[in-house]
Order: structure tokens, then C-alpha cells, then sequence
């Protein structure tokens, strides 16, 4: 006997409505969050304790072009009296690079003619969350208070929003408006990792 399963065209309906619901609202949340990347403002006379590098892959042993502009920011800064202290953040050491981001961007900062002595590494992070989290820690062993974070503008949303997460007393972001990123690219996966974190950050929220 062939038996055939009866299907509620009403209940069928319904989940159509609420899969097109969903997408609108993601669509629209996605929308939002392009234009928070695009307005995010540039915060011209912040000054702080410390600078937060964020890291980002180094190209062999040296940083990549977009970790350089990065650096440079950081430089600029620092000689401008913005910041007096510098947290270099990142631990990956992948493919050809025998050290970390955090090594190698102490190696440059050095070479652009910051002292060594103003440099502080955190090379055990593998996330931007862990960079901000690990980072917070040295904030806290050097009695440092207030931060200002290093970063491209399309991540400083979620890169405040993390250290904001994170208790950061005072802390604010320097973006850079990158000349070497195809941004369509990074815009798009921006937007997933910051749709990725509020679910993190839901979750620990939770438990």
C-alpha cells in the first residue's frame, strides 16, 4: 500500500513567511552595518595611555601592505603624542613567517624609528576578540587606562564593540581608510564576522 503524508498548505505558508521575514531583516541588519563601516568617524584628537594594533598577516617575516598602513597609523600618533605606549596584537605564525604578528610588527615599528622600549607584544591571540581580551590584560599589568585602538575602518565597528564587550574604561578607534584592500571583499566578510559575534556575544551573555 502506497501511503502519501498530508501536508498543511497553512503551516507551509506560514514558514515561507517567516524565511522571506528573515532575509528582509537580515538584509536590512546587513544594510545598517555597511553604512555604521562607511560613517564610522575618524575621532581626529583622541589621545590615550596606549595604541592597539590590531594584527593582520604578515607577507614572509615582514607585514603585509595592509598591516603596514597599520603601522604607520601607529607611528603617526605616537609621534603626534597621541599615545605614549604601544600593544603590537596578534600571535599567528603561518605559512612562510617564522614569527608572530606581534614580532613582526615590533620589528618594523622598531625599524620606523619607535623605541623598543614603548612596545609592548601580545603574541598569543588568534582572534580579534582575543587580541582586545589579551590586550585589556597588559592594559591592566602596566596601569594603563585608556586605549586607543588601531585598525581599518571596516573592522572598527566590531572591534569597539568587542573591547565595549570587554570593559574597556576609555576607548575609542583610529581607522584607516585602506589604499591596498579590495573593499567590496572585506566589507562582505566584515559583515559576516560581525554577524558571527553578536551570536558570540550572545552566548556568553547566556552562560
Amino acid at each position: 500500500m502506497i501511503t502519501t503524508r498530508y501536508r498543511n498548505p497553512g503551516r507551509s505558508a506560514v514558514r515561507k513567511i517567516i524565511s522571506r521575514v528573515m532575509t528582509v531583516l537580515l538584509l536590512i541588519w546587513g544594510g545598517v552595518f555597511q553604512w555604521k563601516m562607511a560613517v564610522f568617524p575618524d575621532n581626529p584628537y583622541s589621545r590615550a595611555d596606549v595604541g592597539i594594533v590590531l594584527g593582520a598577516a604578515l607577507w614572509g617575516d615582514t607585514p603585509s601592505p595592509a598591516l603596514q598602513e597599520r603601522l604607520v597609523r601607529a607611528v603617526e600618533l605616537y609621534n603626534d603624542r597621541r599615545i605614549s605606549h604601544l600593544i603590537v596584537a596578534g600571535g599567528n605564525a603561518v605559512g612562510s613567517s617564522r614569527l608572530s604578528e606581534a614580532e613582526g610588527m615590533r620589528k618594523e615599528l622598531i625599524r620606523l624609528g619607535i623605541p623598543a622600549e614603548v612596545i609592548t607584544m601580545e603574541n598569543k591571540s588568534a582572534t580579534t576578540f582575543e587580541n582586545l581580551s589579551f590586550s585589556g590584560r597588559l592594559m591592566q599589568d602596566n596601569g594603563w587606562r585608556t586605549a586607543l585602538i588601531i585598525t581599518h575602518r571596516y573592522h572598527a565597528v566590531r572591534a569597539l564593540d568587542m573591547a565595549r564587550y570587554l570593559e574597556y574604561d576609555q576607548v575609542t578607534v583610529s581607522p584607516i581608510d585602506s589604499k591596498v584592500l579590495f573593499m567590496p571583499w572585506h566589507k562582505a566578510r566584515e559583515t559576516l564576522a560581525m554577524m558571527k559575534w553578536q551570536l558570540q556575544k550572545l552566548m556568553l551573555r547566556l552562560q
